[in-house]
């Protein structure tokens, strides 16, 4: 049976610069960073204390998909305090909105990637 999602592929330009993102900036942890092949690395980041993990690799072919690529929602227990912390490490993110099921705001990656930060 299928038990969780191992990992989401998050496409970038300047895999470096996304790592310093991801890392120094939403504190998530790097599980691997090896080469893969002449241009891109294999960059693997956990997610919290989750077992999801996002990867920092754009496919051959798919360069169109950066900066469009992610659809989707993470969670955070408090999203008027998360707004708070990310932009004050200068995070692209908007004020919170307050909706009957929670409240969220949006934040971009370097790359233009857009999620969604949500909190009941």
């Amino acid at each position: 049976m299928i038990t969780h999602i191992k990992f989401v592929s998050i496409p970038t330009r300047d895999q470096d610069a996304a790592l310093a993102f991801y890392t120094e900036k939403l504190g998530f942890r790097v599980i691997t960073d090896q080469p893969f092949d002449g241009k891109q690395r294999w960059i693997e980041l956990r997610v919290g204390s989750s077992e999801t993990r996002f990867v920092l690799f754009t496919p051959q072919g798919q360069e169109d998909r950066i900066g469009n690529a992610f659809n989707g929602a993470l969670a955070c227990d408090d999203a008027e305090a998360t707004w708070r912390q990310l932009s004050a490490r200068g995070v692209e993110i908007s004020e919170p909105q307050k909706q009957p099921w929670g409240t969220f705001a949006i934040m971009k990656d370097p790359d233009g990637n857009q999620f969604v930060l949500s909190s009941s």
